[in-house]
């Protein structure tokens, strides 16, 4: 098994994971910018990688690893503290939900084989193509795996990989692809339900597309979601929801919750004829702070994400 002593282009991740090369932690450290020290500690003190060892002990470190290097670093970029950093990477894995009736590494295998049809499309900005590989992953698999497992982490990979001429633009092609397809199933599956529901972006706390694919998972035959932009000003959701009569309110973040967070919610929770939610990382992590408020906390998987939104407002869960 070769260990690569030379630099080696993020945009070939998919490669190395291929050929299983094996880098160094000095590479690591190059290519990560996180020091030695640093990645040593996030090892022995949080478990956040498990790099392989050699029979003399020295770390080696796949792709894989130096990716989620990349997430470690993008969550304590938002304010996470990196002894919680593992419990949102937890849910970004891709789901064992078939881990017991098919190994995990065809999974693993079919999920890659998919992202690099679909970064192919991207990279020849042909959305033609991109629709197609886009049809075949919802007609294989379910809604929170088709997001959760295979087109968010690979959106989130380019997101890291703007460094590069060219790659912004392959990034904005492929943002504004799924934002329009995502928006497109919102309102075909809002139709005229009964219930409505708003979503709404705590301001600076998650891009546009994070926020319609958590207001996608929410929506349903019980259900019909509105999205209100990015940047909805927070004082004035009361007077949004005074006019839109919702069920519930849900307010997405995908940040580290401010200290006072949790007496804006509350206060918020008073002025409103509905019922208040948080939804993303935000709410695992303001979870015990919420406790016993009238605030439910969604959490951010997509398969209970939904199922808990009824059940609150059914009056069936306690938050």
């Amino acid at each position: 098994m070769p260990v690569m002593t030379d630099i080696y282009p993020a945009s070939q991740a998919s490669v190395a994971l291929e050929r299983e090369e094996l880098f160094p932690i000095r590479e690591v450290s190059r290519l990560t910018g996180v020091n030695p020290v640093t990645l040593r500690a996030w090892e022995r003190r949080y478990g956040l990688i498990e790099p392989t060892r050699t029979e003399s002990g020295h770390r080696l470190y796949s792709m894989t690893d130096i990716e989620r290097v990349r997430s470690i670093l993008d969550w304590i970029d938002r304010g996470v503290a990196v002894s919680k950093v593992g419990k949102i990477l937890a849910k970004t894995e891709p789901a064992k939900i078939l881990g017991s009736f098919i190994p995990a590494d065809l999974v693993q295998a079919d999920y890659l084989q998919l992202q690099q049809q679909i970064q192919h499309a991207v990279s020849s900005f042909d959305d033609q193509e991109l629709d197609r590989v886009y049809g075949q992953i919802f007609s294989s698999y379910a809604l929170p795996v088709v997001f959760q497992d295979i087109l968010m982490p690979l959106w989130l990979q380019l997101l890291q990989r703007q460094d590069a001429f060219g790659q912004t633009s392959e990034w904005l092609f492929f943002d504004g692809f799924l934002r329009a397809r995502v928006l497109s199933r919102i309102v075909m599956l809002r139709g005229s339900q009964p219930r409505r529901v708003i979503v709404s972006a705590l301001a600076g706390q998650c891009r546009e597309l994070e926020l319609l694919v958590a207001a996608l998972f929410l929506s349903g035959n019980d259900a019909g979601v509105r999205v209100l932009t990015t940047g909805q000003p927070f004082d004035e959701l009361t007077l949004v929801c005074e006019k839109v009569r919702p069920d519930a309110l849900v307010l997405f973040s995908n940040h580290a919750p401010a200290a006072e967070l949790p007496k804006r919610l509350n206060r918020l929770a008073l002025s409103l004829d509905c019922q208040l939610m948080l939804a993303g990382d935000a709410s695992d992590l303001a979870q015990e702070s919420l406790a016993g408020s009238s605030v439910g906390c969604l959490g951010n998987e997509g398969t209970t994400m939904r199922q808990r939104m009824v059940q609150f407002i059914a009056g069936k869960l306690d938050t």
